[in-house]
């Protein structure tokens, strides 16, 4: 359920309309080619996690295959862009019950869900679960009812309405009426929606059977994204006319709802954007807080963030907490420079992780290989020539990011962040063989 539901985020609801805008009817294109590298890079992650179930997931294995130095840059990357996340879902979460209930102050929102998370993930591993769960229920739900009644208006079987037919999917200037230029920002928006599968293989090393769980997550991984992601952007295009002002207004999901003639679109659609911003503040302050303990515990990080009382890092969580809630502070006080600083640095970071994992795939599967066979319970596809497409996949979407105007700062910011964090977890890394 963990994995199932953190692909299901506010990224899709609501952040895909960017990509319609931009891609019209190719976005189903963008999304299929996205979805391919995230399909490999999570194959890559299972094999790996599934052979060595670890709370610090791609940090360990970059550790095992590169040094000590990649498992540092790539635990402290993640854990800044899961923290910085924290106070994005938090701010949209509170603007969410302003809309609702006029007059409250956002910040009271906003310290209502962190102290309600924030207590959660303290409490122990159960109420984290316990929480992802219901709201992936609910997430899942409402997917599958949108794709039920959409496939129901593109046959033209739902009351009221008539099938368009390939009308929109084929409107003047074509299936790519953005052209090239248009379906690369799709791409780049969907590679950005597709990030949060990578919390089940942290989750891995606390559930009950670390190697069946996470290998029956990463098997499936490949129809939950043809189903959530493209099929839903399928029926989004057909249904909808791409260049509608309502795509990016109020959402894809809730101007196709609205145009069926839903009652009530806008604030379903709310409701369930809410509980994606909310599920992912969840997952996000779950992850950050195994990932700084597991750097801890490999002795690169604060050593005072590694006690576990109760089964649970709880100063790792509240350090995670912290970070998060400063960050919606700096929201607040400097919404136009450091909080937009903080939000470009963050912009790559998961392009950076999955090519840490793949070439971590790369060195520990020849590894495990020659050592012991036996714990390769997953996988990878057709190795190595599929990791190698992969880490090609992940070079190209950082060069288009590169080549493109509105995420090159990004893309700086993101390199500024990796040489940074390397060259400190290097030095750290050379002072200890030396001491050694």
């Amino acid at each position: 359920m963990i994995a199932l539901g953190g692909v299901i985020g506010a990224g899709l609801f609501v952040g895909s309309g960017a990509g319609v805008a931009a891609a019209g009817p190719a976005i189903v294109v963008a999304y299929a080619v996205s979805g391919l590298l995230v399909m490999l890079v999570m194959r890559m992650l299972g094999e790996m996690s599934a052979a060595n179930p670890a709370s610090g997931s791609f940090s360990v294995h970059a550790e095992r295959a590169i040094g000590p130095w990649a498992g540092f840059t790539a635990g402290w990357m993640f854990w800044t862009l899961l923290c910085v996340g924290v106070a994005i879902e938090a701010i949209g979460a509170a603007h969410i019950m302003t809309g609702w209930f006029p007059g409250t102050p956002s910040w009271a929102w906003v310290l209502a869900f962190m102290a309600l998370f924030c207590g959660a993930n303290l409490a122990a591993v159960a109420g984290f679960g316990e929480f992802e769960f219901w709201f992936a229920a609910l997430k899942i739900g409402a997917i599958a009812l949108f794709l039920g009644l959409g496939v129901l208006a593109v046959l033209g079987l739902l009351p009221g309405t008539s099938s368009p037919g390939t009308a929109n999917l084929l409107p003047e200037g074509g299936f790519l009426p953005g052209g090239v230029d248009g379906l690369l920002v799709g791409v780049l928006a969907s590679v950005v929606a597709y990030g949060g599968l990578e919390t089940v293989t942290i989750a891995a090393a606390e559930s009950d059977d670390p190697v069946r769980g996470v290998a029956k997550a990463v098997r499936t991984t490949m129809w939950r994204i043809a189903v959530v992601y493209v099929g839903s952007m399928l029926v989004v295009v057909t249904l909808l006319p791409w260049d509608d002002p309502k795509v990016t207004e109020q959402g894809p999901y809730a101007a196709t709802l609205d145009h069926l003639g839903i009652p009530a679109a806008g604030e379903v659609m709310n409701a369930v954007v809410l509980v994606a911003l909310l599920s992912a503040m969840n997952a996000n302050i779950y992850g950050s807080s195994r990932m700084a303990y597991s750097l801890v515990s490999r002795g690169q990080g604060p050593r005072a963030l590694g006690k576990v009382s109760g089964g649970v890092p709880r100063r790792a969580v509240l350090a995670s907490c912290g970070f998060g809630f400063t960050t919606v502070l700096l929201s607040y006080w400097y919404p136009d420079t450091l909080f937009a600083w903080l939000l470009n640095m963050v912009g790559g970071v998961i392009l950076v992780v999955w090519g840490f994992t793949a070439v971590s795939q790369l060195v520990l599967r020849r590894r495990t290989e020659r050592e012991d066979p036996a714990r390769l319970a997953v996988r990878m596809w057709c190795f190595p020539y599929l990791t190698w497409a992969a880490l090609a996949g992940v070079a190209g979407v950082l060069v288009l990011m590169a080549w493109n105007p509105d995420t090159r700062v990004q893309v700086a910011f993101t390199g500024g962040l990796a040489v940074f964090l390397a060259a400190t977890g290097f030095l750290m890394q050379r002072r200890r063989t030396s001491r050694g």
